[in-house]
């Protein structure tokens, strides 16, 4: 069994920051990509920035310039930080792991459970 819990959502004002944090706990051998999607109400979920194992890392356009993901890999955790927020940076954030576990030794795709931000005009 494998469990990712998120951390770091909240209420916040446009212009302001958010750090969000991941934590993969369970039977992993080892976690290759990490990331971060959002869904706004309405809408499909999207991918916000990966990384990967060995730390290049992507985001798309429109948070590229304000936000930054980043990995402690001895911690199983991905961060999140998330500065100069617009209203249209609310949304649910979910955190995504690929990890292949101990014992079978397959790679698996595992999701957090979400984590609301909101950000007011």
């Amino acid at each position: 069994q494998v469990q990712l819990v998120e951390s770091g959502g909240g209420l916040v004002q446009a212009g302001g920051s958010l750090r969000l944090s991941c934590t993969a706990s369970g039977s992993i051998f080892s976690i290759n990509d990490m990331a971060w999607y959002r869904q706004a109400p309405g809408n499909q979920r999207e991918l916000v920035a990966n990384i990967t194992s060995s730390g290049s890392t992507n985001a798309v356009e429109s948070v590229k310039a304000r936000f930054t993901i980043s990995r402690e890999n001895v911690k199983n955790t991905v961060y999140l930080q998330m500065n100069s927020l617009k209203p249209e940076d609310t949304a649910v954030y979910y955190c995504y792991a690929a990890i292949i576990t101990t014992g079978d030794w397959h790679i698996y795709g595992y999701w957090g459970q979400g984590t609301q931000v909101t950000v007011s005009s």
